[in-house]
C-alpha cells in the first residue's frame, strides 16, 4: 500500500508510476494523441504540478512516492446541485418519493425552517462534504421566490467568502417561470440580486402560455448584465414537455451571447426519434449545454406511487446523453440535490456521481472520455477553466486511487482515496450528520 504519510508537509515531491485518463493532460511531455490511459510521472513543487512526464522520465525530487499505477484525477466539478435545500430529509421528508410531494415538502420547510443561520449551516455542512471528496468547484441553485430571494442570496454571498480558499462556489437563482406571470418587476429585480452576487440568471421552464415571451425577458435581462444562463428543463416523462426546444429557439433568436446550461431535459427520452433528433440540432445549433442529474432522477422519475403493491419503475429518467454528445452538445453529470425530498441519500460526492451515471447511462466499454462530465466540461461552462485538468504549472489540486484504472475505481467508489490541495495531502474528514441535529428539531 502506498505510504502517502511522508507527505505531510513536503514542498518538493514527485508521484510516480501513476495512471491518468489522457484527455485531462494539458502541457504534458508524451504523446497522449488516441490513448485513454497514460502511466505517467508528476513533480509537485509548492502549491503547483511542475511536470508531468511518461513514467520513470521525471527530473528528481527530494521526496518520491510510487503510486503502483494508481489512478489521478483532478479536483473534480459539480455543476448542479441544490445547497439551500441540502440535508433537511429528517425533518421534512417525502412521503412517497414522487416529484409532487418532493415540491410540497421543500415549499413547506422553505416557509417554516429556512432562516439565514439554517441555510448556512446546512449550506456549510455539505460544502464540507463536498471538500472532503475531492470537489473544487460548484455551481448551486438558490430558490429565488420571495421573500426567500432576501435571506438565502446573502447567506450565499458570505459562505463564498468563507469558503473561497477551498471551493469555488457561485449560485444560479431558481424559480418557476410562470411567476413571471405577474408582471411585477420581479425578474428586474432578481437580476440585479444575481448580477451582485457573481452568479447566474435561470428559472424552471413548463409549458405555459407565455413561455416564449417571458424566455425572451429572460435572454434580455442576461445579456444586458452579462450574465450567463441555467434552467431546469423538462423533468418529467411527458413527451408534450419541449421547454428545451423553445430555450434554443430563443437563444438563437436573440442571439445570446453568453453560455446556456439546461439541467435534466428527462423528456427529450420520451419523445419520438424525429422530434427528439429536431430539438437536438436545435441545441446543437444553439450552443447550449446539458447536464443530466442521474441519481436524483432515477430516484423521481417513473415511480409508481407506493401502495399495497407498489410497482417497478420503467424508466431511469436520464436524458439522451449519447445522442447529445455525438451531435457536438457539451454534456455532464452533476449531484443535483442531497438527503431532501427530491432525493433522499447523496453526499455531493461526484465518484459516486460519475459510477453510477456509468451503471446508468452506460458510459462504458469504453468509457472513452466520459470523464470529461465531471472534469473539464463543466469547469469550462462554469467558466472556470483552471478546474478540472491536470495542467503543467496548474495549481496541484488532486485525488489519487488505489484503482488502477476508472473500472477499479468505479468497482469500489467507497474505497480509500487521497486528495492533495494546493500541493498538500488534506485530511479526509466527513461532517457527523449529529451536527444538524438541533436544525432538525430532534428528529433523526
Amino acid at each position: 500500500m502506498t505510504d502517502f504519510a511522508a507527505l505531510t508537509g513536503a514542498a518538493s515531491y514527485l508521484l510516480t508510476n501513476a495512471t491518468v485518463p489522457a484527455v485531462l493532460l494539458e502541457g504534458a511531455e508524451l504523446e497522449t494523441a488516441g490513448a485513454d490511459l497514460v502511466k505517467v510521472d508528476m513533480r509537485i513543487d509548492g502549491k503547483s504540478i511542475a511536470q508531468i512526464a511518461p513514467a520513470g522520465t521525471a527530473a528528481p525530487a527530494p521526496l518520491t512516492v510510487d503510486l503502483d499505477g494508481g489512478l489521478i484525477l483532478p479536483t473534480l466539478v459539480d455543476c448542479h446541485t441544490h445547497l439551500d435545500k441540502g440535508h433537511i430529509w429528517p425533518r421534512r421528508s417525502n412521503a412517497d418519493g414522487t416529484f409532487e410531494s418532493a415540491l410540497k415538502s421543500v415549499g413547506e420547510d422553505r416557509i417554516a425552517n429556512w432562516t439565514a443561520e439554517d441555510v448556512r449551516a446546512r449550506m456549510d455542512f455539505a460544502l464540507r462534504c463536498a471538500y472532503a471528496h475531492g470537489t473544487s468547484l460548484i455551481r448551486t441553485h438558490i430558490d429565488s421566490l420571495p421573500p426567500q430571494d432576501e435571506i438565502s442570496w446573502p447567506v450565499l454571498r458570505e459562505v463564498m467568502q468563507d469558503w473561497s480558499d477551498r471551493i469555488s462556489l457561485h449560485g444560479a437563482c431558481l424559480f418557476g417561470i410562470d411567476r413571471l406571470d405577474a408582471d411585477d418587476g420581479f425578474l428586474e429585480t432578481i437580476a440585479d440580486r444575481v448580477k451582485e452576487a457573481g452568479g447566474v440568471l435561470g428559472a424552471v421552464t413548463y409549458m405555459i402560455a407565455r413561455l416564449d415571451e417571458h424566455l425572451d425577458a429572460i435572454f434580455k435581462a442576461a445579456e444586458t448584465r452579462g450574465l450567463d444562463l441555467d434552467f431546469h428543463v423538462d423533468e418529467t416523462s411527458d413527451p408534450q414537455a419541449r421547454t428545451l426546444a423553445h430555450i434554443a429557439e430563443a437563444a438563437l433568436r436573440n442571439g445570446f451571447s453568453g453560455k446556456i446550461l439546461c439541467g435534466h431535459c428527462c423528456s427529450l427520452a420520451c419523445q419520438d426519434d424525429d422530434e427528439a433528433k429536431r430539438t437536438i440540432d436545435l441545441v446543437a445549433r444553439a450552443g447550449i449545454a446539458v447536464v443530466s442529474l442521474p441519481m436524483c432522477n432515477m430516484y423521481l422519475q417513473g415511480r409508481i406511487t407506493p401502495g399495497p403493491t407498489p410497482g417497478t419503475p420503467r424508466w431511469r429518467g436520464i436524458t439522451l446523453l449519447h445522442e447529445l454528445k455525438q451531435a457536438g452538445v457539451p454534456v455532464m453529470v452533476a449531484s443535483d440535490n442531497t438527503r431532501d425530498p427530491f432525493y433522499a441519500y447523496g453526499d455531493l460526492d461526484l465518484v459516486e456521481v460519475f459510477t453510477q451515471a456509468n451503471r446508468i447511462a452506460h458510459f462504458d466499454h469504453p468509457t472513452s472520455d466520459w470523464i470529461r462530465t465531471v472534469t473539464t466540461t463543466p469547469a469550462d461552462i462554469l467558466r472556470h477553466p483552471e478546474h478540472g485538468r491536470l495542467r503543467v504549472g496548474g495549481t496541484a489540486d488532486f485525488i489519487t486511487f488505489g484503482g488502477r484504472d476508472l473500472f477499479e475505481v468505479m468497482a469500489r467508489p467507497g474505497a480509500p482515496r487521497e486528495v492533495f490541495r494546493y500541493g498538500k495531502r488534506m485530511e479526509r474528514v466527513l461532517p457527523d450528520y449529529r451536527e444538524l441535529d438541533a436544525l432538525m428539531g430532534g428528529a433523526s
